[in-house]
């Protein structure tokens, strides 16, 4: 009993900054989903399916906007989460936000993960399908095509498909930190594919500490 009661004091401690920042009030955040959203829709008018130019074009307006939050160097990495397969690059990384860009240009189908941030999924070329069996005659998919959000809410989980190519601005705002072990478990149970694996903790922590570095949470 001592040492259950010896142990629940560290949990205890813990788990109260990180309740905190998973309901994390507007002051910890640099970024505005609707903001993001409203990014998107001239990149993708004035560009069409040319998604390097779509990608280009929102982070040049992000590096304007928040210059010392984005990442700039457009650095690559495959993700496989959820029995989906894809490549990402990461904008931004914090303990209460990410921006990745993700998509594949072959296609690929997966499980959502069930996170502790609320996700916005805005697709800026292709087509995301989405299905969850919530209340009854749910026979039909979601469809998301170019210019719109799938908003996955903390706790809420979808299967999802891109069915060709597909690429999204992906950004989720919550406990950050609280999502990454969805993103590395296929590593352990699929592809055993350990240099992405450091690849992909290594950018990740390199803008964590350093956004904490500048007093970015």
């Amino acid at each position: 009993m001592q040492l259950l009661t010896f142990l629940s004091i560290p949990v205890l401690l813990l788990s109260i900054p990180i309740y905190y920042l998973t309901f994390s009030p507007e002051i910890f955040f640099v970024f505005d989903p609707e903001a993001l959203h409203n990014l998107t829709l001239p990149a993708i008018r004035a560009h069409g399916n040319n998604t390097a130019a779509i990608v280009s074009s929102i982070v040049s307006s992000l590096s304007t906007t928040h210059p010392v939050h984005v990442n700039l160097d457009e650095e690559w990495v495959f993700n496989n989460a959820g029995g989906a397969m894809g490549a990402m690059y990461i904008i931004h990384a914090s303990l209460t936000e990410y921006l990745v860009i993700f998509g594949t240009a072959l296609g690929t189908e997966g499980h959502s993960g069930r996170h502790t941030a609320n996700d916005y999924f805005m697709i800026l070329v292709g087509e995301e399908l989405a299905y969850a069996p919530v209340g009854k005659g749910i026979y039909e998919p979601e469809r998301y095509p170019p210019g719109t959000v799938n908003l996955m809410r903390r706790g809420q989980v979808k299967q999802y498909k891109m069915e060709e190519k597909c690429f999204a601005l992906e950004y989720a705002r919550g406990w950050i930190p609280g999502m990454l072990a969805f993103g590395f478990a296929d590593t352990f149970t699929s592809t055993l594919d350990f240099y992405t694996l450091w690849r992909t903790v290594w950018i990740t922590g390199r803008e964590m500490v350093g956004n904490l570095m500048i007093g970015k949470i």
